[in-house]
Order: structure tokens, then sequence, then C-alpha cells
């Protein structure tokens, strides 16, 4: 089942997607008619540094050993069809597909064998990243954390719906520019979760961004951009200018 928040009619609700279209209440809506909102509404996002052996190499650095951790806050969340400005005076601001866990219920030091019992589903995240000044900086507040610089949905997928191994591509204007998939991490979802609870609660609804793989690249003024996740959907959101 893949879960959606959706605004119809002036109001907020939250229905299934289906092949049919998206369902609430005995209706079925036209997933290009209505409102599709951001998958949840999280405390924090908790993202993952170098979770690909190719995505380390093509950075130049070192494979971690231990996860890498960054917070993306609630400003940076953006949804499905939204369009994200690039932040002004900026020489190189990059997508990165990442694969992204939906936490179910209030969680802390919770170990890897427990893991998924506090995971609610899956969805798709760009982690857009200002490269000026995340290279500058150690906690990367202005290089991930500005306004619109997490888009993620369209949906929540349930678990079960997801492969193990499940594919994960971006595309700019169509253009294939990132492929991967799931299987490829350096640290799976289990250690992650383990690992970050040992040091922060996370609540229902933040999100895990768990890594991107190589490819990553520039993003540019009315630039469409698409991640794919088998089992999730696509995310598909838009770039601007900056105002």
């Amino acid at each position: 089942m893949r879960t959606v928040r959706f605004r119809a009619a002036g109001a907020e609700r939250v229905g299934t997607w289906t092949d049919a279209g998206i369902e609430w209440g005995g209706s079925t809506f036209d997933p290009e008619a209505v409102t599709i909102l951001p998958p949840t509404e999280p405390t924090k996002i908790v993202a993952i540094g170098l979770n690909y052996a190719d995505h380390a190499a093509e950075r130049d650095s070192e494979i971690p050993d231990r996860p890498l951790l960054f917070l993306k806050p609630p400003n940076t969340v953006a949804g499905h069809r939204d369009t994200i400005r690039l932040p002004a005076g900026k020489e190189r601001v990059d997508y990165e597909a990442e694969f992204g866990v939906v936490i179910g219920e209030q969680a802390r030091n919770v170990t890897a064998d427990e893991a998924w019992d506090v995971v609610a589903g899956f969805t798709a995240v760009n982690d857009v990243s200002n490269r000026d000044d995340q290279d500058r900086e150690q906690n990367w507040v202005r290089g991930k954390a500005f306004d619109g610089a997490a888009p993620m949905g369209p949906v929540v997928a349930d678990p079960e719906d997801v492969p193990a191994d499940a594919s994960i591509e971006l595309r700019v204007n169509g253009d294939l520019r990132q492929s991967s998939a799931r299987s490829e991490f350096i640290f799976s979802v289990p250690e992650l979760i383990a690992e970050i609870t040992t040091y922060m609660t996370l609540e229902p609804g933040d999100v895990i961004s768990t890594g991107t793989p190589a490819g990553v690249g520039p993003l540019s003024d009315g630039d469409t951009v698409e991640v794919e996740i088998e089992g999730v959907g696509t995310l598909k959101h838009h770039v601007s200018g900056p105002s």
C-alpha cells in the first residue's frame, strides 16, 4: 500500500495511491487534479553522508567507519510537483537522489534487531546540496538546511511492498543521471536506526535520508527533477533560480 497526503476541495486528506488513482472516502481522485502534500511532517530529517562507496569515491572521500549524520530541519521539506528555489550567489547546487525511511513511532535506543518495528514505510528524497558552502563549513547548515532543500514524496510505501534491492534513479529533464539500488548501502537501515537512536529520539513522521549514489551534479533554473524508487514511485519537482 502507498499512503499519500493530498489537498482537494480545500481539505487535507490521507488516501491510498492505486493504479486507478487516489482512493479516499469511497471516491477516486485524479492525482493530477489535486495538490500532493509532502508525505509526512517531520520534526527533523536525519541525513546520512557517504553511504555508497561510489559516491565516496566521486567526492574523493574515505569510506566512513560509522554512519556520518547531519540534520535537515522542517523548513527544508518540499513536496511532489513543488518548485524549489536555488539559493542566491552560488556556483553549484547539486541533486542527490536518496531512499527515505519514515519513522512510525517514537524511538530511542533501538537495536538493529528491533529497528523494523519503528519503520512506517519508505519515500523518495532529493537531498539538494549547496556545495559552495558545504565545502567550507563543518556543520553544513548553509550547505544542506536552506529552504526547500529536501523535496520528498510522493507517498509512504509499506516496507513489504519495496524490494530489498529496490532500484533508485534520478533524472534531470528526462536524462538519467543516477542509477543504483538500496542493496548498495554501506550501512543498512537497521544499522542506521540503531546508531541514530543511540544519540537522539526519533519522532513519528521523522525521516532518515539514507545517502546518495554516484552521479551527483548541478541543478539549474528551469530544471525538472524526478527521483524514482522501485515500489515507491516517482517524486517530481521543479527548480527555479533565486528571486
